[in-house]
């Protein structure tokens, strides 16, 4: 499996696997899918990666999300894995994690946020296995189709940047 940068170009792709996971009712609190300017506003420039089979499909993606306009969050971010339904549970995920790990703290990000649902037990594993821990649960945070839901947050603190 191969990685690259996100490019525009993908976005049909990336689009359809987002959608997947709206469709699972614990990947986001999100009901439909962005136009790529949106997304494309939402999400930081660098880094974003897709994952991309033998045969060059998009089988998964990963991006950031900045937490806060605010500079001294600057070097914090928020996690966004999606994998396509038909390669989940190959390592994908996990290996979109560890390079968008290592590609942040190359851009200075100090740590990295997600936001999961307690229910996604698949994303939980992956979060704490790329060295994610749990800081709390964040309670009723948001409705979806008229239920509250909780989110469990995590979060990654850098071993390389924000030590000094």
């Amino acid at each position: 499996m191969a990685t690259r940068q996100l490019l525009p170009e993908d976005w049909e792709s990336v689009r359809s696997i987002y959608v997947e996971g709206l469709t699972t009712g614990d990947a986001t609190f999100e009901t439909e899918a962005p136009s790529w300017e949106k997304w494309d506003e939402s999400h930081l420039g660098v880094p974003r990666l897709v994952a991309v089979s033998s045969t060059g499909g998009v089988v998964g993606w990963a991006a950031l999300s900045p937490v806060s306009s605010r500079a001294v969050y600057g070097g914090v971010a928020e996690v966004s894995v999606y994998v396509t339904d038909a390669f989940r549970g190959k390592g994908i995920g996990k290996a979109l994690l560890k390079q968008l790990i290592a590609a942040s703290e190359q851009k200075g990000f100090w740590t990295l946020q997600a936001s999961v649902f307690p229910e996604s037990i698949a994303s939980l594993t992956v979060h704490k296995i790329c060295g994610f821990r749990e800081v709390g649960t964040r309670q009723r945070i948001g409705s979806i189709n008229g239920i509250w839901r909780d989110t469990l947050l995590l979060e990654r603190l850098s071993e390389i940047v924000g030590n000094d």
